[in-house]
């Protein structure tokens, strides 16, 4: 498959994009400068709800890692919403998760696993990126996992 085929690749994973949701309070979802789409953070959600939990506590690791799958999901729909095509996307170059854990909880990293293996499901080896992963005592709205990504875009007639 072309690398370039991003909407088939996405079809092959069985993955369907949702609507863009919208800002839960006073900002943008997505914000372009240059050549660099800025997206903020999208809360965990399941079933068209947040996703309210703490890792360690109520969540187990491998529920923190769906959530954060379907963060990504979510922010490659905002990110469609955006660019009007996902072929543009050069690289996915930074992640930031921001999971609402207990301080007994150290598997941060493994939990944002979900939304970074994505990426690189989807966009082979420019899906790849730098990430950070922190954990927290909570989350907006109690939500069990928070992502902003920072993402390279062809502009113009600059194709990825």
């Amino acid at each position: 498959m072309d690398r370039h085929d991003i909407y088939a690749k996405l079809e092959e994973c069985g993955i369907a994009l949702p609507n863009m949701g919208a800002p839960a309070a006073a900002y943008a979802m997505c914000v372009q400068s240059g050549n660099v789409a800025y997206l903020s953070g999208h809360l965990a959600k399941k079933d068209g709800k947040v996703w309210v939990g703490k890792l360690g506590a109520t969540l187990s690791a491998d529920d923190g890692i769906t959530a954060a799958r379907s963060v990504a999901i979510d922010l490659l729909a905002t990110l469609h919403t955006h660019l009007g095509d996902l072929n543009r996307v050069k690289r996915i170059v930074k992640l930031t998760s921001v999971v609402n854990s207990t301080a007994e909880f150290t598997g941060q990293h493994l939990v944002t696993n979900g939304a970074s293996e994505l990426f690189a499901e989807v966009f082979g080896e420019s899906g790849k990126h730098a990430r950070s992963a922190f954990g927290v005592a909570q989350i907006p709205l109690g939500a069990c996992v928070e992502i902003e990504l920072i993402v390279e875009v062809a502009c113009g007639s600059d194709r990825a």
